[in-house]
């Protein structure tokens, strides 16, 4: 067991998840007034799956398949982005309240970088709620535990939680069978990991390889502890990562770049322009239908 800061751990270790980005906690500057701003500006992703998991506040989202939604947190917007989207994020807490959340982005094989994408809005009522003892509870995002599931349906079999452990609280965690890789990032308060102190903003970069040995024990210090655990079976492919693409060869981060610049991309997309919302088709309701 290794505990490190964030950028210490590189995308072979971590493999399949590629990235954490935690966003906040901040105060927010107000919801946005034009409903095709958005802070987060459009850009592009290919050959990933992407979560956006909100702790506090209000999520919003818009995106080339014509999508547009708000959420309430705790929840999440997700993609399996496949052979490409564009989205745009944020503006979506009111002004004076928390923003808090997380960004994760996931490997798939190359196999499936090239699946048509699909899209989720989940609410708090979508993430099972956990009890392990007194005083720890998780938040179910992704893969199973026990008859429970997340609502992120990812490619690559993973299990992803939000742990949240009170004062002294403990949890003898298992992780499932033919995982292999294991991350747990502790983002508030302190404590141990498998008997190793950790702090927040630190991961604890754990052993997942012995089929015996597959308890994760964690031990919330004197100001609780609120952690993300993050496992499953590796991929074992090259990567090749160029800003929002992530691809297994040079050769195809080269053929999204050209996709990209000569406005081929994404190729799976509505057919109105999903960036101004006005654009959008009216919904067909009984009370517009030519009867």
């Amino acid at each position: 067991r290794r505990v490190h800061g964030p950028a210490a751990v590189t995308a072979e270790e971590a493999d399949p998840f590629l990235m954490c980005d935690e966003i906040g906690p901040t105060i927010s500057s107000g919801t946005s007034e034009d409903p095709d701003f958005f802070p987060v500006d459009w850009h592009p992703h290919r050959g990933m799956d992407i979560m956006s998991y909100l702790v506090e506040g209000t999520g919003r989202h818009g995106d080339s398949l014509g999508n547009r939604e708000t959420f309430a947190s705790p929840g999440m917007q997700w993609m399996s982005v496949g052979s490409g989207v564009e989205h745009a994020e944020g503006g979506g807490t009111p002004k004076g309240q928390v923003h808090h959340g997380f960004q994760i982005w996931l490997n798939v094989p190359q196999a499936r970088k090239m699946d048509d994408p699909v899209y989720g809005t989940e609410p708090p009522s979508a993430l099972p709620n956990i009890t392990f003892g007194p005083g720890a509870t998780a938040r179910l995002l992704a893969g199973k535990i026990g008859e429970e599931e997340g609502p992120f349906r990812t490619v690559q079999p993973v299990q992803m939680a939000d742990f949240e452990l009170a004062v002294g609280a403990q949890v003898v965690h298992p992780i499932p069978a033919g995982f292999d890789s294991c991350m747990l990032y502790v983002y508030k308060g302190s404590g141990t990991v498998g008997g190793k102190a950790v702090e927040a903003r630190q991961v604890a970069l754990l052993d997942a390889t012995d089929a015996e040995r597959r308890g994760l024990g964690i031990l919330a210090g004197r100001e609780g502890l609120s952690a993300m655990l993050f496992t499953g079976r590796r991929i074992g492919e090259p990567i090749a990562w160029h800003g929002p693409f992530v691809m297994t060869t040079d050769a195809e981060i080269r053929q999204t770049i050209r996709e990209y610049r000569t406005g081929n991309f994404p190729p799976k997309r509505v057919d109105w322009d999903y960036r101004n919302s006005a654009a959008a088709p009216k919904k067909v309701t009984k009370d517009t239908m030519c009867l």
